[in-house]
């Protein structure tokens, strides 16, 4: 039985060209023997090491409107989140202030948890602010919340279960103004749309890599030039003293591929990014469209094109469980999520969704990316109507 995969939002199949120049780096070092060496030596093998390591960060900052040198590699967006975090409160300790940190409400796990954990450390505190039925923040409440002593303010560019945009770019430029640090979480926005760190004027920005297909364990945290944080990471010098640890040069290949094949100039589109972003609009627009049509089926965030991210759609199922629908489509050969991105053990309902004010208990998201067909749509359509419906009739 072939198999679809829909779950793009969670992580990407790895890009073939990403897989290549890794497999090339591992199996002959470009030609000598270099697997394994430090990028920090001055040997010859660490100079080809740097070398490699250093084309991969320009790759990345060129793709992001960024810097070379405001590219920190991290292990993920998880890391970069807790690295911005944690920078952001030692910051504000260390000046005098109990940190103090503003988050809209439909912020990752990553964000609300590593917020709350180190403020705790000093005593500070998190204000959340709530969202509209659509999973937006307003900028004006959440700029509201901002004091004298606020260390940070998060925003995600986009939401990872909901395909709403945030206002990042009027809260960016407001934040700017206080002189307040500001991060995005753009992890779901990086590899689908275009990114311009320069443009945006944000403080910090996270992304990880195997959400467009790059290799899974690679991330960055964009610091704005001219940024001191103290690191999350101690013990050497690497990323210019900004997180320790020997860098994984040959997965940063493979990030650095992905980053410059999404550069790529293509006929009509202008490069593949675009290219990608708007075959991926078209695709969950005819999942938007089709499985919309089904009793009992809404689409849930915002589905206009101007305010959502290209590559997902959650969709709130009325009577029937999330548990077994996920099942049913997995025995129809179809990968799909439910709930919480960082619940899929446990299929808690969704804060986000609890969030919004609608039914966290039964969602599905179906996602895609740069190997999703119309195939794959296809089979998807065909799938949960048939799967809902099955279920539904057991319930009668």
């Amino acid at each position: 039985m072939a198999r679809h995969y829909l779950d793009h939002a969670s992580s990407a199949p790895l890009r073939p060209e990403a897989a290549d120049a890794m497999v090339r780096w591992l199996t002959d070092g470009l030609g000598t023997h270099l697997v394994g060496a430090d990028p920090g030596r001055i040997h010859a093998e660490g100079m080809s090491a740097r070398v490699a390591l250093e084309t991969a960060r320009a790759d990345v900052a060129s793709l992001l409107g960024a810097r070379s040198r405001e590219v920190v590699f991290t292990s993920g967006a998880t890391e970069s989140i807790a690295t911005a975090t944690w920078g952001a409160v030692r910051r504000a300790d260390a000046s005098g202030h109990r940190p103090h940190v503003v988050l809209g409400a439909v912020e990752h796990s990553a964000v609300r948890q590593a917020s709350s954990t180190f403020t705790d450390v000093f005593g500070g505190e998190v204000t959340v602010v709530g969202v509209d039925g659509l999973g937006r923040v307003d900028p004006e409440r959440l700029l509201a919340q901002v004091r004298p002593d606020t260390a940070l303010v998060h925003l995600q560019w986009g939401n990872h279960e909901v395909p709403t945009l945030q206002p990042v770019h009027e809260v960016v430029a407001a934040c700017r103004e206080q002189g307040v640090l500001v991060h995005v979480d753009a992890a779901q926005a990086v590899g689908r749309v275009p990114v311009d760190f320069a443009a945006l004027g944000a403080d910090l920005l996270s992304a990880s890599g195997h959400k467009f297909g790059a290799p899974p364990g690679t991330g960055v945290l964009l610091v704005r030039r001219g940024l001191r944080l103290d690191p999350l990471l101690h013990g050497g010098d690497q990323e210019r003293a900004r997180r320790a640890g020997l860098e994984n040069v040959p997965a940063l290949i493979g990030l650095g591929t992905a980053a410059r094949i999404l550069q790529d100039p293509v006929d009509g589109a202008g490069s593949t990014l675009l290219a990608e972003e708007e075959a991926s609009r078209r695709l969950t627009r005819r999942l938007l469209d089709g499985l919309g049509a089904l009793e009992g089926v809404v689409a849930l965030g915002d589905t206009d094109d101007g305010g959502r991210l290209p590559h997902n759609v959650c969709l709130s199922v009325d009577g029937v469980e999330p548990q077994g629908v996920l099942l049913g489509l997995d025995q129809r050969g179809i990968a799909a999520h439910s709930g919480s991105a960082c619940s899929s053990e446990s299929l808690e309902p969704s804060p986000v969704l609890e969030a919004m004010g609608v039914d966290a208990q039964r969602s599905l998201r179906l996602s895609v990316g740069w190997d999703t067909t119309d195939g794959d749509i296809d089979a998807a359509l065909d799938a949960v109507e048939a799967v809902v419906r099955h279920l539904r009739s057991l319930g009668r």
